[in-house]
């Protein structure tokens, strides 16, 4: 944490996981955000209403850690996609 400060780690069910000081947002989400904007970390602030220093805070830690944040982020997109095929299979067998 001495090495990225704003960053602190948090511990949930998925593991633990660097996130922002003071706000609900890991990491990953925010490098996420920023790579959905095309690499804009001034949009992926405004989108995520917080400063844009604090995109850069996330971005220096994905610059030192980058596999793990891209593993977090791949995680989590897989588990997006099952819940969505799962939403869509129970959908499909209720309208028949």
């Amino acid at each position: 944490m001495a090495e990225h400060p704003g960053i602190v780690f948090r511990d949930g069910p998925a593991g633990r996981r660097p996130g922002l000081a003071g706000h609900r947002l890991d990491v990953w989400e925010i490098v996420e955000t920023v790579q959905n904007e095309g690499g804009d970390a001034r949009a992926a602030a405004a989108y995520l209403d917080i400063v844009p220093g604090l995109v850069t805070a996330a971005l220096d830690y994905y610059l030192d850690y980058q596999d793990e944040i891209d593993s977090w982020i791949e995680r989590n997109r897989r588990m997006a996609e099952d819940a969505e095929a799962t939403w869509l299979r129970r959908s499909n067998a209720r309208t028949g």
